[in-house]
Order: C-alpha cells, then structure tokens, then sequence
C-alpha cells in the first residue's frame, strides 16, 4: 500500500507522530510519504499518490486543522480511505466519521494503523496495549532547520523532539489525556529513545524536548532516558514537562537532571486561585507553585509555565493577581504570551462535564470547534478574552517582544504597570511561541488557501 501521513500541528517540532507510525509502517512493507502541513504546502500529488491517507492529530489545534484538510482530500477524492490517529482522534466523530473520517484511533495507535492500512475493518477506537516501537523515519520529514529553535543568550540551537513515554497517572480534570488513558501509562523502550535522539543529533540537534505529558510519571525510566543520553551525548541539553506536585515530590532529581543539562521545565501551573485548582484537580496551590519555581532555579534549571487564565470560575482580579504572580517570582521572560489568552477546552469525555460547578455555565456541544461551549460567570471576562487573544496574536505576527506585549496585558486588564527590566534577557526557551490548547490561528489554516490547495 502506498500511505501518505499527514502532520498539521506537534508545536513547531519536527513530527514525531508522523515519524514513528512511517517507520512502522515501512517495516510492515508498506510505501509511506509524509507532509507536514505546518512548514509544507498542501500537495494534492501526494493525494493523488496514495492508497491511504492518515492525520495525525496529537492535540486539539491539529485536530481542527486536520478537519479541513480532510475535507480537501474527500473533495477531490471522495473513494480514498482516510483515518485519524492520535488523542484527539475520536473527538467529534458525529462530526468525522463516515464523512471526512473512514478510521479513528486513539491511544497507542500503531499496531490498529498498520492494520487498517494492511486492510483490516473495523476495529477499537482507542487502543491501550503495550508495545514496541521502531526508530522513527526522520528521513521522511522535512529537515530540523524548518521548526522550533532553542534560544538562549541570542543565540538559536536545532532541536529535537522525543518522547520516553505516553499517557499520563495523573486524572486533571481539564486535560484531555485522562480522556484517553485513564491513568495509564505506556513505556517507549530506552533503546529506542536513545537511537532517534542519535539520529537526531546527525540531523543538527545540540537539544532534545522530551514532550512526555509529565516526564516524572515513570521516574526510573525518565532517568534511565537522561543518563543513557548524558553518557552518550554529554554536550546536549534538553528539557522536559512535570507537574508541579512532582517538582516538589521529587527534590533529589533536580542535581542530577541540571547535570545532564536540563536547561528549562515546562510545568502547567493553570492559575493562582486555588478554589480553581481544586476544581480542576490539579494537586498543588499557588504557593506550592512558587515553590516548584525556586526548587528549580536553586539547581540551575529554569522553569516555563503554562497557564489557563480563562475558566467558567475567572474573575478579573483573577487575571490580574496570576500577572502578579508572574512579576513577583521573576517570570516574564519564560511565559509566552499566548498563554495569557488560553481558554478552557472542554472536549468530548471531559472529566469536568458534570462537576458540579461547571452545570451552570455549560452550553451545547460546538462538533467544529471541538469542544463544549461555557460561558464566565462574570460576563466581562468573556470579552476581556476576546480583547486579549487579539492583542497577543497580532503582537505575536509582529515579533513584538514579550515583555512589551505583557507590559500591554496589563494595561487592558487596568492592573498597575510593573518593571520588566532585567527579567527577559538570555532565559532559554522554544521559538515556536503557540500552544497546543491556543485555539489555531487563520495563519495556520493558510495551507487550505494556498494555490497549491
């Protein structure tokens, strides 16, 4: 079979999940070409091409961007078989299958993704069995220098994008990961992780993202990944995602992991009211979140978080006070601004759908857009979101820097200007500055209206 797969969205990183499934495909003989819409055009020889198209849709914005796509491919070639494969997969399948969607798999999807291009029919949406993985086929992508870069100290490094493992032990209300795994967790072997991080880094990478939901899920092999990295490649630096309960849960890996050339923790700290964080059951208060903070900066290691200003739940004071809160533990310069527009997402199984403090605000389901509608129980803060989502996506187009830009939140959100001198400089950070939960930009939909589509 002649496969195309198909990436919209992983981050700005080179397509992991296009690059995994690819190589085990070709290892179940199958021919595979791949097209990553978020640096190529769309390419309708490549529809043409192929026997099978699959979209890889990791997360909420390449779900809706994969939407269209397929729309494109159904249009032109309505007999085509195509599937959807990744944890957005079964999301507004009323929606997907039967019409754009011929497949759906969630979960850990290769083995049921080799099986339905091998022909096989029907089949479980969500698959959770353990297994084994090949080495991605990186040579099937597009090269490093066409995604995200490391910036530090003005200075831009390639990077490479792994993951040691999948799912999430943890039950955060507002996640979509729990949807799908239920508390689970699947192991990529060591052996695996350390041979694309070799390829990587014959690619250019000199940084590896371990884009695990939360690195310190399965702590042993976590650490197993990093000192096998270490010993193998001692000049990489890397950084990693953890929840901030296990920031604090886990001190003593904090040396070890600045030696290995951790440079940055990316930890969803949501918000600083921590009524809001009960709710959304994410297992630690504002001020254990300023601990985490210092814990790693004591180590040398800088800490990025990602924040959900707007809930059913914010008030003004609410944006106002998590603006504070970034100002006093000295984290302009590692808060992107996108994140200071992010709005709650609630996808279909969501574990806040019948709390019941979200039964007041809650509206019907929205099939395009993915999610349940709410609305603020304050109704200004709907527009403030409204205001701030365009101000940081027009600075963003800019390049505007991100103090100016957050030196703007605070103005429109009336909070007390504050001095951002000597809080941006030389923090190390992604330059790919959106976000998976950002809703997608008409930037990113662009490759529907290229003349290439």
């Amino acid at each position: 079979m002649r496969v195309l797969l198909v990436s919209t969205y992983e981050l700005g990183h080179q397509p992991l999940h296009v690059a995994s499934p690819a190589a085990a495909l070709q290892a179940a003989g199958h021919e595979v070409r791949c097209l990553d819409l978020s640096v190529q055009m769309w390419d309708p020889v490549l529809v043409e091409w192929a026997d099978r198209v699959a979209f890889s849709v990791p997360m909420h914005t390449a779900m809706r961007l994969a939407m269209q796509a397929a729309e494109a491919v159904k249009r032109d070639r309505p007999e085509l078989p195509v599937c959807f494969y990744g944890l957005y997969a079964p999301v507004s399948r009323d929606l997907t299958l039967g019409r754009i969607a011929d497949r759906v798999i969630a979960g850990e999807y290769e083995p049921a993704l080799v099986a339905w291009v091998g022909g096989e029919q029907g089949g479980e949406e969500l698959q959770l069995g353990r297994g084994s993985f090949e080495r991605p086929a990186r040579d099937l992508l597009p090269p490093l220098e066409r995604y995200a870069r490391l910036a530090q100290n003005g200075e831009e490094t390639l990077v490479g994008y792994v993951e040691a493992s999948h799912g999430c032990v943890h039950m955060c209300r507002h996640c979509p990961v729990p949807t799908v795994y239920d508390g689970r967790i699947r192991i990529v072997g060591v052996d695996t992780v350390i041979a694309d991080i070799e390829q990587l880094v014959a690619l250019g990478a000199r940084h590896i993202t371990f884009g695990d939901p939360d690195f310190m899920n399965g702590r042993k092999h976590s650490l197993a990944a990093v000192r096998a990295m270490h010993e193998r490649f001692p000049e990489l630096t890397f950084d990693c995602t953890v929840k901030v309960e296990h920031v604090l849960e886990f001190p003593e890996v904090w040396p070890e992991l600045s030696a290995a050339g951790c440079l940055f923790v990316v930890t969803a700290m949501e918000s600083v009211n921590d009524d809001i964080l009960v709710r959304l059951d994410k297992g630690h208060t504002a001020r254990q979140a300023a601990d985490a903070i210092a814990l790693v900066r004591e180590h040398g290691i800088e800490p990025r978080p990602s924040w959900m200003p707007f809930t059913p739940w914010t008030t003004v004071e609410d944006v106002v006070e998590l603006l504070d809160f970034v100002a006093a533990n000295d984290l302009i310069g590692n808060v992107d601004p996108v994140q200071f527009t992010i709005r709650l997402l609630l996808p279909e199984g969501s574990l806040l759908l019948d709390h019941p403090d979200m039964l007041p605000h809650l509206g019907g389901y929205d099939a395009e857009r993915l999610s349940w509608s709410w609305t603020a129980a304050d109704p200004s803060i709907d527009e403030l979101h409204s205001r701030l989502s365009a101000l940081v996506e027009s600075a963003t187009a800019a390049d505007e820097p991100p103090a100016r830009t957050y030196e703007r939140i605070r103005a429109e959100v009336g909070a007390e200007a504050v001095a951002v001198a000597g809080s941006t400089d030389g923090r190390p950070r992604l330059t790919e500055p959106w976000f998976c939960c950002a809703e997608p930009t008409e930037g990113q939909f662009g490759f529907a209206r290229s003349p290439a589509g």
